[in-house]
């Protein structure tokens, strides 16, 4: 009976590893994503702020050179119409970005939360294998349920590293 428990531990160990494993993945993959969304969106403040100078350009030439000729006038003003617009969508679209950059970077806290739980229950779940060798071979009961209580500790902090029902203020970054 013993045994069997030691075994359940170890399955229980690696789902745990598993469940590790998969949100440091996961926690790398989306800082990388939010890091792509971040450039992203420098790139579009640039361009917002290049499109900003042009236009604040072309108000002061219409300003200065009030005496120039209609169809050169028009030309400016249809510039100033153009670099508005596109000042305005480059405004839009680093909205969108910063955005998405936000929900990447939510994404990979919630997995930096749930590795420290996953850490720890894989540590408790390898003591409890160690004892309930030891029991095993002692034939010792209180041994045995030394094992049982790392192995229920650590059962709990693998669950919590999957749903993260509760939060521990020392097992943060």
């Amino acid at each position: 009976r013993m045994a069997l428990t030691t075994a359940i531990f170890a399955v229980i160990l690696a789902i745990t590893s598993l469940g590790g494993n998969n949100a440091m993945k996961e926690m790398l993959l989306a800082q990388q994503q939010a890091s792509d969304q971040w450039a992203f969106y420098q790139a579009k403040v640039i361009r917002e702020h290049f499109y900003r100078g042009q236009k604040l350009r072309l108000e002061l030439d219409l300003l200065e050179r009030e005496s120039m000729k209609p169809q050169i006038r028009e030309r400016y003003e249809q510039l100033l119409r153009q670099m508005t617009a596109e000042e305005q969508r480059y405004g839009a679209e680093k909205k969108e970005i910063e955005k998405e950059a936000k929900k990447l970077e939510h994404e990979r806290d919630v997995n930096r939360s749930k590795d420290p739980y996953f850490d720890y229950a894989e540590v408790l779940l390898q003591i409890a294998i160690v004892m309930a060798s030891i029991a095993i071979l002692a034939h010792s009961r209180g041994v045995f349920v030394f094992a049982l209580a790392s192995a229920g500790l650590g059962a709990i902090l693998a669950v919590n590293g999957f749903c993260l029902f509760f939060r521990l203020p020392f097992f943060h970054y």
